[in-house]
């Protein structure tokens, strides 16, 4: 649960702003249809990160747990250092057409645009992290759909009132924790066993 929670609560900060938010409000602008816009955001983002969550398992049957821990530390550091970067967007990102629909623009479109985002590779990370693949990837979809739905509903008057500045300064915040949290070993980190000891084997009577 610690791994849904957090997944859904620092994707959700760092969506905001993010290109990808930027790519539904430009969706929702130009198509002016937001169910089928919200749908096709939900597929492209479950597709996305379940391959990005696939990876960051993937990571951890490859590294040790030392060098998976000095790997993961520093990705969150730099993710930090990514977070207070803005994001662009061209109107190319979105399609001049909608060639496959309203939906399907949206799936082809958000799939593609999510590729190497801020909240894939944080997707990799927290699945590296937590070891909690189905929970990380529901968390980080969640968290997506929190920051996009209401763009595509509310248009960008919801992020008018919303400091996209202590957002992105909050999420980096957050990441340079997890980074030193994984550099230190955390609340995941190895503790040490205490040695066992041998029983005597008792044979059981009836």
């Amino acid at each position: 649960m610690e791994a849904f929670l957090v997944s859904t609560g620092i994707v959700a900060l760092a969506e905001m702003g993010d290109k990808t938010q930027l790519l539904a409000l430009i969706l929702a602008a130009r198509f002016r249809k937001p169910w089928p816009i919200v749908l096709g955001i939900l597929v492209a983002t479950v597709a996305n990160h379940a391959l990005a969550g696939a990876v960051g398992a993937w990571v951890t049957t490859w590294l040790g747990p030392q060098v998976l821990r000095w790997v993961l530390g520093g990705s969150f550091i730099a993710m930090a250092i990514w977070m207070l970067i803005p994001d662009k967007i061209d109107d190319t990102d979105a399609g001049s057409a909608p060639r496959f629909g309203v939906f399907g623009t949206t799936v082809v479109a958000f799939f593609l645009a999510e590729m190497g985002d801020k909240t894939q590779i944080a997707t990799v990370m927290l699945a590296a992290q937590y070891q909690a693949y189905f929970w990380v990837v529901a968390g980080t979809t969640l968290g997506m759909m929190l920051a996009n739905a209401p763009v595509v509903w509310l248009g960008d008057a919801i992020t008018r009132k919303i400091s996209l500045t202590w957002v992105h300064r909050i999420s980096a915040v957050i990441f340079a924790i997890l980074g030193l949290l994984a550099l230190w070993g955390g609340p995941h980190g190895d503790a040490p066993k205490p040695p066992l000891v041998d029983q005597p084997l008792t044979a059981a009577t009836t």
